[in-house]
């Protein structure tokens, strides 16, 4: 029956879609056969006052419509545009994730059950919402920290979001397994895979917990950099549905006019907030990847602040070393050494030819040195070389999409804050200055020290891995002489999700077309 009601629930998902005019604005001309078909009949059901609109404001209208799971689910796509195409990638980064409030009686119900004390213990006072999103909203209040009433800022999560972020859900693996069964194109995105992503970045967002230590790792890292930093942590008052932290006094960087009337220096805010991008990126491999400029705040004294760590993003080492080079390549024009850094990393396959791929990145990098600097862009790089590496079979790599679509919003920040910004001359001390300090001798050093230590490790699983390989072996000599057999549990495991997944396809199947039915009977 779960499958039913998703199957319902992505059926109501789809005419709003298509009566918002969502569907009715993508380029369906270049469509044919029941695709087409299926885009004019969208258009012909479209609301007209809907048509008025741009397709982002469509958009926009039909996730309000939809809740906040969808606010979520287009946020999350937004980071996806291999899945969903650069121009609707770009829409959905414009959601914006406002939501109407909650009862104030209700958020002072989940802190208490959430941290087990009455509110009148926890903070002196209990303010109104000031702000409220997709999952959570926040409160203005005071605690006595030293002897001293301190305002803080008090996130809480919504009543009822995970039930519903989960119902939904369960919509959203539905249509990524019929997509996977019946368009065989779409394969090679992985739907099931991104749906499960979603899945998990979901159920970190809502543990409040999870955000907390992110903001505490993050003002760590960040301890001694010039002109950056993150909310501290309430830890006394913060669990599950209810995170307690810093107010922050400051001018959000999206009110450019509020930021000249405080006398800000806007060009030096839009260099420090990309180099402390880089640096977060490069150095400790851990990055905000929500800066959006209504979390970003710019303190009396000209410190960025960024609030709102729900969705981070991590690099190892591998993948800082390659985002340095790269970037660094271009920088230099030397395209064949950015063609192996992707052979080294293992993106693309070995089949490939090293100076092809070459040729392919010169004819990205070639153009944009005859452009003048401030208008070029290292996100739109980014996002043509990505585009480039699909031609050579690379993967899909999240990590990398994360910091791409993180990168084009820090970009365009800067770029509102000055328009003539120069994002290489910005970006060269921090990038050259992580290749010489992590690709010269130190780095090297670094690289053998490193290698030692998983050499002594390695050494220390030999009796282990000795007695492992035995056991291995006399499995392998049984499989070589009966045959590779499945215990009855396990045949049986695999026969009822066969009859499953073939199941919940006719059935949804079915629904969808009894609906079709019943709407053009009303409508004709």
């Amino acid at each position: 029956m779960s499958s039913v009601g998703a199957g319902f629930r992505l059926m109501r998902a789809g005419w709003v879609l298509v009566r918002e005019g969502v569907v009715a604005a993508l380029p369906g001309e270049e469509l044919s056969g029941l695709p087409k078909l299926g885009w004019r009949l969208a258009r012909l059901f479209t609301r007209r006052r809907a048509l008025a609109y741009e397709r982002s404001d469509r958009l926009a209208k039909a996730v309000v419509r939809l809740g906040p799971s969808y606010v979520k689910l287009g946020q999350f796509l937004a980071t996806r545009p291999d899945v969903v195409g650069n121009d609707m990638a770009l829409d959905l980064a414009m959601l914006q994730d406002k939501m109407h409030t909650f009862p104030k009686v209700e958020a002072v119900a989940a802190i208490e059950a959430s941290l087990g004390r009455k509110i009148g213990d926890l903070y002196t006072q209990f303010g109104d919402p000031v702000a409220a999103a997709s999952i959570a909203q926040v409160h203005a209040a005071e605690t006595v920290q030293a002897g001293a009433a301190t305002k803080v800022a008090v996130k809480v999560i919504r009543p009822g979001v995970r039930r519903r972020f989960f119902q939904d859900l369960e919509s959203y693996f539905l249509a990524a397994r019929l997509q996977e069964k019946y368009i065989p194109s779409s394969r090679r995105l992985r739907p099931v895979e991104v749906t499960e992503t979603l899945a998990q970045t979901t159920r970190i967002e809502m543990d409040l917990r999870l955000e907390a230590a992110a903001l505490s790792e993050l003002g760590e890292s960040t301890r001694n950099d010039p002109g950056f930093r993150v909310p501290s942590v309430d830890w006394e008052r913060t669990g599950r549905d209810v995170l307690t932290m810093e107010w922050v006094d400051g001018v959000k960087m999206n009110d450019i006019a509020g930021l000249q009337a405080a006398g800000h220096d806007l060009k030096a805010i839009a260099t420090n907030l990309i180099q402390s991008f880089l640096r977060h990126t490069l150095r400790d491999g851990f990055f905000h990847a929500d800066m959006h400029p209504g979390n970003l705040f710019v303190e009396a004294n000209g410190t960025i602040v960024a609030v709102d760590l729900g969705i981070a993003g991590r690099l190892g080492k591998k993948e800082r070393r390659f985002l340095a080079e790269i970037l660094y390549g271009f920088i230099t024009r030397d395209y064949l050494r950015v063609a192996e850094v992707h052979f080294e990393a293992g993106y693309v396959p070995r089949q490939h030819n090293v100076s092809a791929f070459a040729q392919a990145i010169r004819a990205i990098g070639e153009p944009i040195h005859g452009q003048p600097a401030e208008t070029i862009s290292m996100a739109k790089l980014l996002t043509l070389l990505f585009e480039v590496t699909e031609l050579f079979d690379m993967a899909t790599r999240p990590e990398l999409i994360l910091l791409q679509k993180t990168m084009v919003v820090v970009e365009g920040v800067a770029r509102t804050l000055d328009p003539g910004f120069n994002m290489w001359k910005t970006a060269e001390p921090v990038v050259g200055g992580w290749i010489s300090g992590n690709l010269g001798p130190r780095g090297l050093m670094a690289d053998a020290r490193d290698g030692g230590k998983a050499m002594l490790a390695l050494l220390r699983q030999v009796p282990e891995l000795a007695v492992r390989t035995e056991r291995l072996s006399r499995e392998i000599d049984l499989m070589a002489e009966h045959g590779l057999r499945f215990d009855e549990n396990t045949a049986r495991a695999i026969g009822k999700a066969e009859a499953r997944y073939s199941r919940s396809g006719r059935i949804a199947l079915w629904v969808i077309a009894l609906t079709l039915v019943y709407i053009a009977w009303k409508i004709f």
